[in-house]
């Protein structure tokens, strides 16, 4: 798992931009803030979290945190 404290800041810059923030998606998603925190820096993976950070900016999670997705479409194509 790949940690990214870079990106992580750019989405809290972004979701303040959207006038959201991670304590906002938390208490919509009824978790704790660290929560969606530690998804968004890349210690956990959460595709609840991610879709709505990516919801809120107006985007996917797959641009978002394109690594993390790159990975999990490269499984599936080793299984066919």
């Amino acid at each position: 798992m790949k940690v990214d404290l870079h990106n992580h800041e750019q989405l809290k810059c972004r979701l303040r931009q959207a006038g959201s923030s991670m304590a906002e998606i938390a208490r919509t998603l009824g978790i704790k803030q660290s929560s969606v925190t530690v998804v968004s820096q890349g210690y956990r993976r959460s595709h609840r979290v991610q879709s709505a950070i990516a919801c809120q900016l107006g985007t996917t999670p797959q641009e978002l945190f394109p690594d993390r997705y790159a990975a999990e479409e490269d499984s599936a194509a080793n299984k066919t």
